[in-house]
């Protein structure tokens, strides 16, 4: 029996492959998710969502208390004017981004995708029917998007341009211009914006901005699993025009059904409770940030200081050897052509993980960098 053309043109994430490669010594410098514990009202609330019972199906868009608190998330801290009847809760935004591309791509369709960006760009387009156009994005620009690179990849075929700033892998941040310039071109040649904000808390003395607060042919994606420490939670959601809105609820339905019901309660006390520690994991992540750019230049290594997200993609020599060496050290790194062809000079390196772990690892990785 023979699968899809489809799948078996897409590859296993090279993430999850590092990932499985931990040995009980290593360090893992590979995987994007922070290791702070959740706060501890959110899981307060998870664990009351049980006790109540709280424990079977909602509403296919989710619960509606939670869609409101998103609403007025939105138009507080993103200037986007969305009615909870335009919110849909998904089961993370690895969900919501697979629903908005089968919403919207038919077989032919390209969407225009950073390139280095996240791995799971490339392989949802594919999944939705559609064709990625990479833009390529370097070292020498900040690794930016930027209008002027969107419009050289504009074709008759283009139904949509992924956006995704803060950026996984590079830390890279759009600027108001930026942002501002890539909604336009949607309104002008009728294209989708789909913009994955799932950093933009995870920011070091920049301001994040929407698209969608500069058009309405936008679809925003985020959750909660970056900023509130929730990976494990599966909790996120996408906001879109009624039209869109309406497209993406038939493929959630029929894939997810609702989010999990405990998961949006949690979301919840997320949304309305203290906001202090995302305050406080951004102060921690940026003392990393600087400890691990500071070690890489010490080495040699080409490195940007990143701008957001907890990320950063040096330029190194020989990378596929110099992240096998750091198997070798138990220290485990991210190929950058993982993240696309245009990054094939480079690696990622997460600092989700402790300033002790990342010190001891820089430790071992100066053993071995030529």
């Amino acid at each position: 029996m023979q699968p899809s053309r489809i799948v078996k043109d897409i590859s296993l994430s090279g993430i999850r492959k590092m990932f499985e490669l931990m040995g009980e010594n290593s360090i893992n410098l590979g995987l994007g998710e922070p290791d702070f514990d959740t706060p501890i009202h959110i899981r307060e609330a998870a664990k009351q969502a049980l006790d109540e019972g709280f424990t079977h199906y909602t509403v296919n868009k989710g619960i509606p208390e939670l869609r409101e608190a998103i609403s007025t998330k939105l138009e507080q801290d993103n200037h986007i004017i969305a009615s909870p009847d335009d919110v849909i809760v998904t089961a993370g935004a690895s969900e919501g981004l697979q629903i908005a591309l089968s919403a919207l791509v038919d077989a032919g369709d390209e969407v225009i995708i950073p390139d280095p960006g996240f791995v799971s760009y490339d392989a949802s387009v594919k999944l939705s029917g559609g064709t990625s156009v990479p833009l390529k994005l370097t070292e020498e620009e900040e690794f930016r998007i930027t209008p002027e690179k969107v419009l050289d990849n504009l074709t008759d075929k283009t139904k949509a341009v992924l956006i995704n700033s803060p950026a996984n892998p590079t830390g890279s941040v759009m600027t108001k211009k930026d942002i501002k310039g890539v909604a336009e071109i949607a309104d002008d040649h009728d294209i989708a914006v789909i913009s994955d904000e799932i950093y933009e808390k995870i920011i070091y003395g920049e301001k994040h901005y929407s698209p969608a607060s500069y058009s309405d042919k936008c679809i925003t994606i985020n959750g909660f699993s970056k900023s509130y420490a929730m990976t494990g939670f599966r909790v996120g959601y996408n906001a879109a025009n009624p039209e869109l809105t309406e497209e993406m609820l038939k493929v959630h339905q029929y894939g997810t059904a609702c989010a999990c019901s405990i998961s949006q309660k949690a979301a919840l006390a997320a949304l309305e409770g203290p906001q202090e520690s995302i305050a406080d994991m951004v102060r921690e992540f940026r003392r990393r940030r600087d400890l691990i750019v500071g070690r890489l230049r010490d080495m040699g290594i080409s490195c940007l200081m990143p701008k957001g997200a907890f990320y950063v993609f040096p330029r190194v020599k020989y990378p596929e050897v110099f992240v096998a060496n750091g198997l070798k050290k138990d220290v485990i790194m991210v190929p950058g052509i993982s993240c696309g062809i245009y990054g094939e000079d480079h690696v990622r390196l997460s600092y989700a993980t402790s300033y002790d772990d990342i010190r001891e690892a820089m430790d071992r990785l100066e053993d071995i960098y030529p």
